[in-house]
C-alpha cells in the first residue's frame, strides 16, 4: 500500500495534523490498555491471600494473561489491513474493557483465570499502535515514531505497578475491605479504556488522506477483496518469522518481568508491598526513553547504512540484552540488583524499538499482517517464559539465567533478516524524498538557545550533564532502598498523597536521571528535577532555626548547588554527545544518505 503525505517529522506538541493526532491517541490508548492488562499484577499479593492461590496457579494466570494475545494480535493485524486502525482500535477498546471490569466478579481460581485470559485480548492494541504510526510517518522518522508510541504505551506496565496499589489504598481509605478495593480498582481501569475507545473513533483517521472507506470510494486504495492473501504472503516470508522470535526475546521478556518483578523483590529481597511495586515499576518506566532510544538509533543506522544498518543495530541491542539479563540473574545484593535491572531494562526496550524500526520495511502491502505476526511473537515468548516461573523446583534467579542464554542465541536470528538490492534502493529513494520534503517545510529561521559549535561532540556541559544524570539515578536508587523508612514517617491523615509525592521524587531522580545522562528530553527532565531539588532546598532551609544558621546548613547549600547546576543545563541545553542533538541534526536534514542511494 502506497501511502501519501506521510509526516516527515514528529511535532510532539502539536495536535493539528492527523498524523500527530494518531500518534498521541495511539500511544495513550496503548498506555491505558497496558495499564489495564497488567493492573492486577501488583495486586496479586492480596489476590493470592484472598483466593488461596499456589505458585503454580499464579503462574497459570500469568500465562493466561498473555496467551490469548497471540491469537488476538494475529487477528487484529489482519483486521487493520481490511478495516483500518481507527475502527479496529475502537472495537478492541470497547470489547477489551469488559473482562477488565468483569474480573471483579471472580471469587474462585477458575473464574479468576478465565477473566485474566479475557483481559489478554487488549494486548493486541500494540499491533494497531504500530500499524497506525507506520502508515502515518515517513522512513526517516518511522522508527522513532513506532518506538516512542510503543514505549510510552509500554510505560503503562511500569505505572500500573506504582499506581494500582495507590488506587486500591484509596478505596481502603474510603472504608472498603481489601477484596472489594482491588475489585473496584480494576473497574476504574476498565471504564477508562471504554471511554478512550469512543474518543479514538472521533479524534483519529486511518491514513493521512482520510479513512479507508472514503479512500476506497474515491479509488485511492484497493478494495477489501484485493487485500485477500496478504496475511498468507506475510506468513510465508522467513524474515517475518525471524523477527517473530527476535521479538519473543525482547518484548516477551518485558511482559514476563512486568508480571513477576513485584513478587520477585517482595519474596527474594524482603521489600515491603509498596516498595516492591516501586522497584518493579522502574523496569517499565524506562520506556519513557529507552524504547524511543532504540528507534532513534535504528533510524540513525538506517540513515547511514540503509536497511542493513537497521538490522545490524537490532542484533547489537538484542545481544547486549542477553548479557545484561545473565548479569541480573546473578545479583543477590539489592542495590546492585536494581542497578543491573535498569541496564537490562534499557537494552530490552531498545531491542523492541530496533525491531519495529525494521518491521515497516518488510512488506508494505501487508504492514498489519507483519506487525501482527511479529507482535504475537512477543506474547509467545512471554508464554514460554511463564512456564519457567510457574515451576516449584526452579528459582526466579535460575529462570532469569536460562532466559539470558536464550536471548543470546535468538539475537543471531536478526541476521537472517535481509533485503534485496531493489528493496534497499526503494527505501533509500523514499528516505531521500522524505528529507527533501522536510527541508521545504522546516522553518529556516527560528529562535535557538546556545548550543555547542559544530564538530565538538563532547563539551564540558555534556560531561556535567552525564555526571549529574548518573548521580541522580544513584540518588533515586538510594531513596528506593530507604522507602520503608519514608513510609513509616508518612503514616497519617494524608498517607496516600504523601506516598505519591515521595514516589514522584524517586521517579524524577531515577528515570529522569537516566534521560539526563542520555541527553533525551533534557530541558523537560531538568525542569522536573529542578522542581524537586527546589523543594528539597526549601525544606532544608526552613528546617533550620533561622537564616543566621545558613552558613552551617550544608544540606541546603548542596541542594542549592544542584539547583543552580540544573538551571545552567536548562539554559545551555544537552550539549554534545546527546540524543537531543541527534534528533536536532535529523530535523535540520544534517544526515547522510544510505550508500545504496548512490
Amino acid at each position: 500500500m502506497d501511502v501519501k503525505n506521510k509526516a516527515t517529522r514528529i511535532e510532539l506538541f502539536s495536535l493539528k495534523t492527523p498524523q500527530m493526532r494518531a500518534f498521541h491517541m495511539s500511544w495513550f490508548a496503548f498506555f491505558l490498555c497496558f495499564f489495564a492488562w497488567f493492573g492486577i499484577a501488583p495486586l496479586m499479593i492480596k489476590v493470592e491471600e484472598e483466593l488461596g492461590l499456589s505458585k503454580e496457579q499464579v503462574g497459570n494466570t500469568v500465562i493466561a494473561s498473555v496467551a490469548i494475545t497471540i491469537i488476538a494480535r494475529l487477528f487484529i493485524g489482519w483486521l487493520c489491513d481490511r478495516v483500518g486502525p481507527r475502527k479496529a482500535y475502537t472495537g478492541l477498546l470497547l470489547v477489551g474493557s469488559m473482562p477488565v471490569m468483569g474480573i471483579g466478579l471472580a471469587h474462585t481460581y477458575e473464574s479468576f483465570l478465565l477473566f485474566r485470559l479475557g483481559i489478554g485480548v487488549i494486548g493486541a492494541s500494540f499491533v494497531i499502535t504500530q500499524y497506525h504510526t507506520s502508515v502515518m510517518f515517513a522512513p526517516n522518522c518511522v522508527g522513532t515514531a513506532n518506538a516512542t508510541s510503543a514505549g510510552w504505551g509500554n510505560l503503562g506496565g511500569g505505572v500500573t505497578n506504582m499506581v494500582m496499589p495507590l488506587v486500591m489504598g484509596g478505596f481502603v481509605a474510603l472504608g472498603y475491605s481489601d477484596p472489594d478495593s482491588w475489585r473496584l480498582s480494576m473497574i476504574v481501569a476498565g471504564a477508562v479504556c471504554f471511554l478512550t475507545g469512543i474518543a479514538y473513533f472521533f479524534f483519529t483517521q486511518d491514513l493521512p488522506n482520510g479513512n479507508f472507506n472514503d479512500l476506497r470510494a474515491r479509488g485511492e486504495m484497493p478494495a477489501i477483496a484485493k487485500t485477500r492473501g496478504a496475511f498468507l504472503e506475510a506468513a510465508r516470508d522467513k524474515r517475518v518469522w525471524a523477527l517473530f522470535f527476535v521479538y519473543a526475546a525482547c518484548f516477551g521478556i518485558e511482559l514476563t518481568i512486568n508480571n513477576v518483578a513485584a513478587r520477585y523483590y517482595f519474596k527474594e529481597f524482603d521489600l515491603g508491598y509498596k516498595s516492591a511495586g516501586l522497584v518493579a515499576g522502574l523496569f517499565g518506566l524506562m520506556n519513557i526513553f529507552a524504547r524511543t532510544t532504540g528507534g532513534i538509533i535504528g533510524d540513525k543506522f538506517g540513515h547511514r547504512g540503509g536497511l542493513r544498518g537497521r538490522v545490524r543495530w537490532l542484533f547489537i541491542a538484542l545481544f547486549v540484552e542477553g548479557i545484561a539479563l545473565i548479569f541480573f540473574s546473578r545479583m543477590t545484593v539489592l542495590p546492585v540488583a536494581i542497578g543491573s535491572m535498569i541496564v537490562f531494562s534499557l537494552f530490552v526496550q531498545m531491542s523492541e524499538g530496533a525491531t519495529y524500526s525494521v518491521v515497516p520495511f518488510v512488506n508494505k502491502k501487508a504492514i498489519g499482517a507483519v506487525s501482527g505476526i511479529v507482535g504475537a511473537g512477543g506474547n509467545m515468548g512471554a508464554v514460554a517464559a511463564g512456564f519457567l516461573f510457574r515451576s516449584e523446583s526452579l528459582s526466579y534467579q535460575g529462570a532469569f539465567l536460562i532466559l539470558g542464554f536464550l536471548v543470546l542465541a535468538f539475537s543471531f536470528l536478526a541476521l537472517l533478516v535481509r533485503f534485496s538490492p531493489e528493496d534497499e534502493r526503494s527505501a533509500a529513494a523514499e528516505h531521500a524524498r522524505a528529507l527533501e520534503k522536510r527541508a521545504r517545510v522546516v522553518p529556516k529561521l527560528r529562535f535557538e538557545l546556545p548550543r555547542p559549535a559544530p564538530g565538538r561532540r563532547v563539551s564540558p556541559i555534556a560531561v556535567l550533564r552525564i555526571y549529574l544524570g548518573v548521580a541522580l539515578m544513584i540518588k533515586g536508587v538510594y531513596f528506593i532502598l530507604n522507602m520503608h523508612e519514608l513510609e513509616a514517617q508518612m503514616e497519617g491523615t494524608f498517607d496516600q498523597t504523601q506516598n505519591l509525592l515521595a514516589w514522584f521524587v524517586v521517579m524524577a531522580h531515577a528515570v529522569g536521571g537516566g534521560c539526563l545522562a542520555l541527553g533525551l528530553a533534557t530541558r523537560f527532565v531538568v525542569a522536573i528535577n529542578a522542581i524537586v531539588v527546589a523543594g528539597a532546598a526549601f525544606v532544608h532551609l526552613t528546617g533550620m532555626v533561622g537564616l543566621e544558621m545558613l552558613g552551617a546548613n550544608t544540606d541546603f547549600q548542596f541542594a542549592f548547588f544542584i539547583l543552580v547546576t540544573l538551571v545552567v543545563i536548562f539554559w545551555q541545553g544537552a550539549g554534545g554527545f546527546s540524543l537531543d542533538r541527534m534528533l536536532r541534526e535529523d530535523n535540520e536534514g544534517d544526515v547522510s544518505l544510505p550508500s545504496s542511494a548512490d
